[in-house]
């Protein structure tokens, strides 16, 4: 994810790579920079041993993709008074056509805020909410969501072998049809629900299937038990 930001950035950065000293500078060897930004695009689990080293950067906010890792967490290793913006970024963002949800602490000025903004919109569309804790289930909905997309694909794709396509045909339908009507939805001012209800005829094909994914065991159901399920292990995560 690190990599997709950078990628769309226009501006001078310095990477340091701790997986990597020998090719990728340090923090020492990076000098007397003053960063108004610094990212944190590590695995959760180098964080305590990779964060300290940045509390010398006062004037800088701190933003990070990490999953998991609190406002508070970072606070601990950085200093009380520390500016920090927490996010939640998802896959697509690799092709510049993601989703990502922020928060900051109440040290984040409105220059950080914006340097923030700035920087993720390099990966696609930015929002932002008040409440951290609404990050769990921004992280169930958009953060997990590309992985709900890509088995919708797998399950449609294995459905049509089951009617008898074979099965390259059959994937190439279910991806064709997802991407295109991703980009519909995309450049089509109407909600999602009336650009369903205009492939829907009255008693036709898509009528009959629709029957069968908004009946008694419905797709509405079966996707908020997911989330939810997605919800309360992000909170365990979190710890």
């Amino acid at each position: 994810m690190g990599s997709a930001l950078l990628k769309g950035w226009g501006r001078e950065a310095v990477v340091i790579e701790p997986n990597d000293p020998a090719h990728l500078p340090s923090i020492e060897a990076a000098g007397d920079i003053s960063p108004e930004l610094i990212v944190f695009a590590v695995k959760p689990q180098q964080l305590a041993s990779v964060v300290p080293a940045y509390a010398r950067f006062k004037d800088a906010t701190f933003l990070s993709i990490a999953a998991g890792k609190t406002i508070a967490g970072f606070e601990a290793l950085l200093g009380a008074q520390a500016a920090i913006v927490r996010c939640m970024p998802n896959t697509p963002a690799a092709i510049g056509k993601g989703i990502t949800v922020a928060v900051a602490n109440k040290n984040v000025s409105e220059q950080g805020r914006a340097l923030a903004s700035t920087a993720l919109q390099a990966a696609g569309m930015v929002e932002w909410v008040s409440d951290e804790t609404l990050l769990d289930a921004v992280t169930a909905l958009s953060g997990s969501g590309p992985a709900y997309v890509f088995l919708l694909v797998e399950t449609m794709a294995k459905a049509g072998e089951a009617m008898g396509l074979a099965p390259a045909l059959a994937m190439q339908l279910a991806r064709q049809t997802v991407i295109g009507s991703g980009h519909l939805l995309e450049q089509s001012p109407e909600a999602a629900s009336a650009l369903r209800e205009a492939v829907t005829s009255p008693g036709g094909t898509t009528a009959a299937a629709l029957n069968i994914l908004m009946g008694s065991d419905n797709l509405q159901n079966l996707m908020t038990e997911a989330l939810k399920a997605a919800q309360a292990r992000g909170k365990e995560l979190a710890g």
